[in-house]
């Protein structure tokens, strides 16, 4: 009979894996995986110890019930080097978990990625004397739902724990672990102030890092609603975005939660990178190693920060009203409708000051409970609360995101990179840069998925939800009308936006003169 599938850390079938059906006689039944990871075995009702053994994968035990009720999902890791820290994000002070899986001994620093990145401490050598005792192993099922829960098998002993305070200054932290055979991983930390330390607070946009993290097999992106019940073969067979014309990206009436308890493949930065260097690959230009390029570039400039997750400004750790001016940047896609609020109301209300650094940002509500978020994902060919053409997923449910930051995401320009043209050389905003009207700026840039400049990889323009006194400066040149909007208003009680709509902005702040000399002008302004 048909008892379960056999699949490793990204939902790929494996094959010819040894399994070993032990019952509570001591009776034993010995299986081997199919080419689709598809397990048979001919064994009577009962408990069972079932282990599974491959080469190249960490040996495991699971517990099962014959016969199961539906096939069971029994899940291997890979043998390498990965990990995260526990929970990712926490004050100065608190402590946190490092959760690294290696095969072999492993030493672990922790460093700060300022304009430089910056030594903190070593936090030693790594090896539990066993074989392989550094070693992980995830839970069987969809564990994208609930999490891999590294460091719960195996370290109970107290002297098996694994904390660090996290430190006194605020920032974006890394740990960097290396192992004698050269493989390296490195993964971030957020790190928030005990208390305010300066009037700028920068948002990390962890809830984005989330969402487009698909380690366990499923992201927002990847099995969005659920996993299908056999794992992938090949993708482009298998999976519906590459083998089924009419699929779409969220076609669902509800979706499963997508755990924060899994490392982040898409955050690890190599060792030797420097913040000028390309960024390099699919995802790192739109996640935490390009958001490090703000926080380096602010440090060069001499503009001290405080630095939060977004999830603490959704649990209020971020008291708004301590600040001056709010950064959020490069992709912040997903927020809760508490953090909307909250900064809509500090900004039109209490006289805040937001930049929005990014683009395709607070397009989509997420949920938050626990250790994990649920993602409310729509169509915008639907109708808005409003009873008219939604503008974004946000739309669909509370209200068009334009209202806030000015602008809202449009396909066309998507995956396209251009300079922005000036518009209205007479704000503020281009002081001390020499540009007029018809003048480029933001030819240069590190994205190199979408290379071409400032504007790009996915751009924002103003709407009818635009408040009306949004005030257009500069527009990306990116084909077929899809140029990034650079805009800014004020609000009635002091407060303001500046919104450059496009991802790819940042990605030019440290090597592009006349966009660092903007972003400056508007940094300096909002905190007055």
């Amino acid at each position: 009979m048909l008892v379960g599938y056999v699949s490793d850390e990204r939902y790929v079938a494996l094959v010819d894996v040894a399994l070993e059906f032990v019952n509570a006689r001591g009776e034993s039944w010995e299986a081997r995986s199919r080419a689709t990871g598809a397990v048979y075995v001919d064994a009577p009702s009962g408990t069972y110890t079932v282990t599974l053994q491959r080469p190249g994968y960490g040996a495991k035990r699971s517990q099962i019930e014959l016969p199961t009720a539906r096939p069971h999902q029994f899940r291997l890791l890979s043998d390498g080097l990965s990990g995260y820290v526990w929970p990712k994000w926490a004050r100065s002070g608190e402590p946190g978990e490092f959760r690294v899986h290696s095969v072999e001994q492993y030493h672990l620093e922790l460093w700060r990625y300022g304009w430089v990145p910056e030594f903190v401490r070593s936090l030693g050598w790594h090896d539990e004397h066993g074989p392989r005792a550094t070693m992980q192993v995830t839970p069987d099922g969809d564990y994208t739902q609930t999490g891999v829960e590294w460091n719960k098998v195996g370290y109970c002993s107290p002297t098996h724990k694994q904390f660090v305070a996290a430190p006194e200054r605020s920032g974006l932290y890394y740990f960097r672990a290396r192992t004698p055979s050269g493989s390296t991983f490195a993964f971030p930390w957020i790190v928030a102030p005990q208390q305010p330390t300066a009037p700028l607070a920068v948002l990390a946009s962890n809830i984005t890092w989330n969402v487009y993290n698909s380690f366990g097999g499923r992201s927002n992106y990847i099995h969005a609603d659920e996993f299908p019940p056999v794992p992938t073969v090949n993708s482009r067979y298998d999976l519906k975005r590459y083998a089924d014309a009419e699929h779409m990206t969220w076609n669902c009436a509800s979706y499963a939660p997508l755990s924060f308890d899994r490392p982040e493949p898409f955050n690890h930065l190599d060792f030797d990178e420097q913040i000028t260097d390309p960024i390099q690959g699919r995802q790192a230009c739109h996640l935490a190693p390009a958001e490090w390029r703000l926080l380096g570039w602010l440090e060069n400039r001499g503009r001290s920060y405080d630095y939060y997750a977004e999830t603490q400004l959704d649990d209020g750790t971020l008291d708004l009203s301590a600040y001056r001016a709010l950064i959020t940047a490069v992709h912040p896609e997903y927020w809760t409708r508490r953090m909307y609020d909250r900064v809509k109301q500090w900004v039109f209300q209490a006289g805040g000051r937001l930049l929005y650094l990014g683009g395709n940002g607070l397009n989509c509500e997420v949920e938050l409970s626990g250790s994990s978020m649920r993602v409310h994902n729509g169509q915008i060919t639907g109708l808005d609360v409003a009873g008219v053409g939604a503008e974004s997923r946000l739309a669909l449910r509370h209200e068009s995101e334009a209202n806030l930051v000015g602008v809202v995401f449009t396909p066309p320009g998507a995956m396209t990179g251009a300079p922005y043209q000036v518009v209205d050389a007479s704000h503020w905003a281009f002081e001390h840069t020499g540009l007029k009207n018809g003048d480029l700026f933001g030819m240069k840039s590190l994205h190199r998925r979408c290379p071409g400049g400032a504007s790009g990889h996915e751009t924002d323009k103003i709407s009818p939800s635009s408040p009306k006194n949004t005030r257009l400066l500069a527009q990306g040149l990116n084909p077929d009308g899809g140029g990034a909007h650079l805009v800014h208003f004020d609000t009635p009680h002091g407060g303001g936006v500046f919104s450059v709509g496009s991802i790819s902005w940042v990605s030019s702040l440290p090597v592009d003169e006349q966009v660092a000399q903007i972003t400056d002008n508007a940094i300096r302004r909002f905190l007055e």
